[in-house]
């Protein structure tokens, strides 16, 4: 069975102002990630959005 989530390996995440975090979304490359935090942070809220790689991770079997 393949993992779903390896085919999108650029996460969204948003951090609020308590530290707080939590996914987006998920996206195949960085520059797709990218231009969605970029356009999430001009709609004037108080939150911080960063693009971060996912940890390759190996499952046998």
């Amino acid at each position: 069975m393949s993992d779903g989530n390896a085919a999108l390996p650029w996460l969204v995440i948003r951090q609020d102002g308590n530290g707080n975090r939590y996914r987006v979304g998920r996206y195949a490359t960085r520059t797709e990630a990218q231009e969605v935090a970029d356009r999430l942070e001009t709609q004037g809220q108080e939150q911080l959005y960063v693009v971060e790689r996912t940890a390759a991770t190996g499952h046998a079997g």
